[in-house]
């Protein structure tokens, strides 16, 4: 089965453009070893919070953007291998090739992707979630994704993907089981959805939350520890 490798991280604003080199070239390294695409985003409409938020959850300073992105492979099996090689590998050598960023406060974690409707395109605009759902709501929480995701494509979402936790490591200063406080009988939902551009995403969402439909649906978990952003890709492979 698929596996996603999500990411969430936090970057001078200044370094934009190196961050973009390094993703390109992080990018071609792992392709070459077994990854099957990559998405790296720049935040663009990425809102504080006061008990969770993306900001937050990397530690964001005032001077720093925050960054969505994802890999996916084959498989858990291909991610785990792929990662191992690419550590060998001196393109991505943190000697030849500096992180822009502090790594310390990247979040990541792998996923199985539990619910996608559409089709991906290249450009648009990204709205990224990390959702804490509890673990004996799985099937709930498909349900609820099968009967909500297609609403958002009524009114004009492209693509969205929603992925269930897989592995999802503890971190010293950040991880996303604190990003969105977690509990331990909590998984983890890195989801995205992709629209054609931002003002599409503007006039949709207002659209989706008038949505009759969308108040008549149970939710199965607690919506005030939501994280969200609307970003940009910067890099589609």
């Amino acid at each position: 089965m698929t596996c996603i490798t999500g990411f969430v991280g936090a970057v001078p604003t200044g370094n934009r453009q190196a961050f973009i080199e390094h993703a390109r070239l992080a990018a071609e390294g792992f392709r070459d070893h077994g990854l099957s695409d990559a998405v790296e985003c720049w935040g663009e409409d990425v809102p504080d919070g006061k008990v969770t938020s993306f900001p937050l959850a990397v530690q964001a300073r005032p001077d720093e953007t925050v960054i969505f992105s994802w890999y996916r492979w084959p498989s858990k099996a291909a991610q785990d291998e792929g990662m191992r090689r690419a550590m060998e590998d001196p393109r991505l050598n943190a000697e030849t090739n500096p992180m822009p960023f502090d790594g310390q406060r990247v979040i990541w974690g792998s996923f199985e992707p539990l619910f996608e409707v559409g089709a991906p395109q290249a450009g648009g605009y990204f709205d990224g979630f990390v959702i804490p759902v509890p673990r004996d709501k799985r099937e709930a929480f498909r349900a609820f994704a099968s009967a909500c995701d297609p609403i958002f494509v009524e009114h004009g979402a492209v693509w969205i993907v929603e992925a269930w936790e897989l592995e999802v490591p503890d971190g010293k200063l950040t991880d996303f089981r604190r990003a969105v406080a977690a509990t331990p009988d909590e998984a983890i939902v890195f989801s995205w959805v992709q629209w054609p551009d931002a003002t599409v995403r503007g006039a949709a969402n207002a659209r989706v939350m008038d949505d009759p439909r969308m108040a008549a649906l149970d939710c199965p978990f607690d919506m005030k520890r939501v994280i969200w952003g609307g970003f940009s890709p910067v890099i589609q492979t």
